[in-house]
């Protein structure tokens, strides 16, 4: 009894510290789309924000290329808030954004999948090794730090090489998102995918997030495929809200973005000190901090790994006037159906509502525009890890984004 009440008043004692950092405040907490009470939704609250998937700084982990850095302290922060954003949709897509993680008992087999994805070693999907890599044909060296269009881009392309996940990561150019061009690219027909699915032994015909042997009966990706052929959707929009800060007109708009059931967070931060954004109270953000150097978590072949250190207890928070105007807003649409009604919320509450828009939402491709052609997997005959290591051939770097009207 005695252990139990100590467990309990632990529990309590965190809660406490949590709220402290919140401003005591009668004004809603809003945490990627959900609301909450921080009078009367504590335990509630910081349940949402922990279930989160929280990717750090990390050392000793083995050297990227194979001769380069084997840690990211310094430098891979906005890279660790590119990982945070995609695991979100990634979690929406499996798990649901209903789903909340625990510290003790079994996790959803999806979980350990979708972690195994961003796992801090050569041949998982997203692994700071495959960003960084990737980032070279994006005109950064391994070891710069990123911007957050840049980090975008880098997902973006990342994805096609996603087998399990088929997911469709769509980066808006211009402060434009084109309608007509995301229901392309996510109604394509994904024949990659498809054929790479696991057998009924659980084995792949390609690689998936790594090429790691699975000790573990992974369900089929099929097993509850929806009748349509719409793709899950990552919709990121990098934007430039001010020219050294932020737009005060600007603010309503982004507050109301974590108010929508699709959002996925914000990439964004200070200069040189990239957050992960994932909600606001009053005029503070709440965001995860990528900034804390922890050890790379080991990862045998076949072993499920311990994720205690991949959940955050803590929430820091900052004042929305002092965020670095150069942003990329994330939002998650896991249907045709929901891209729809995202579509709906942005005309009712950001376009309509605003004398200076965020960005535009556009029916049609731009006729000035070059011609819009779905992204595929680029054809090679070496894994995903080799083949990123030479980029300059197989994409062209997307340009910057523009500054918004002030």
């Amino acid at each position: 009894m005695e252990t139990v009440l100590a467990k309990y008043e632990n529990q309590i004692n965190v809660f406490s510290d949590y709220l402290e950092e919140l401003p005591d405040s009668d004004e809603p907490v809003w945490i990627l789309g959900e609301r909450y009470n921080i009078k009367t939704e504590k335990s509630e609250l910081l349940s949402d924000v922990r279930s989160r998937l929280w990717f750090t700084y990390r050392k000793k982990f083995s050297p990227i290329g194979g001769t380069g850095p084997c840690s990211d302290a310094g430098w891979g922060c906005m890279l660790r808030c590119g990982q945070m954003i995609l695991g979100q949709a990634l979690v929406c897509s499996h798990l649901g954004r209903e789903w909340r993680w625990v510290s003790e008992g079994e996790r959803p087999t999806e979980y350990h999948r979708i972690l195994d994805c961003f796992l801090d070693k050569k041949d998982s999907c997203y692994s700071i090794h495959q960003m960084a890599q990737m980032g070279v044909g994006e005109g950064k060296s391994v070891g710069e730090w990123y911007g957050p269009n840049t980090v975008a881009q880098v997902l973006r392309k990342l994805a096609l090489f996603d087998e399990w996940n088929s997911l469709a990561v769509y980066v808006a150019m211009d402060n434009t998102v084109v309608i007509e061009d995301i229901k392309k690219q996510c109604q394509q027909a994904d024949r990659e995918s498809r054929q790479s699915r696991p057998s009924a032994s659980g084995e792949s015909t390609e690689h998936g997030c790594s090429s790691r042997p699975l000790a573990w009966p992974f369900p089929q990706p099929n097993a509850q495929e929806p009748s349509s052929r719409w793709r899950p959707l990552l919709l990121v929009i990098p934007l430039r809200m001010g020219i050294n800060s932020i737009n005060p007109v600007y603010i309503q708009a982004l507050k109301e973005c974590f108010k929508m059931p699709q959002s996925c967070g914000v990439l964004g931060g200070k200069p040189n000190l990239a957050y992960y954004f994932i909600g606001y109270i009053g005029d503070e953000l709440i965001y995860l901090d990528p900034h804390n150097t922890q050890p790379a978590v080991d990862s045998e072949s076949g072993t499920l790994v311990d994720d205690q250190s991949y959940h955050c207890q803590r929430t820091p928070h900052m004042k929305i006037t002092s965020l670095d105007p150069s942003v990329a807003l994330g939002f998650f649409c896991k249907s045709e159906e929901d891209f729809d009604s995202w579509c709906n919320l942005i005309q009712q509450e950001i376009l309509k509502k605003r004398n200076l828009r965020m960005f535009e939402l556009v029916d049609k491709h731009p006729s000035h525009w070059p011609p819009f052609v779905p992204p595929t997997k680029p054809e090679v005959q070496t894994t995903g890890a080799e083949f990123i290591e030479s980029t300059d051939q197989l994409f062209e770097s997307e340009e910057e984004f523009e500054i918004l009207n002030v």
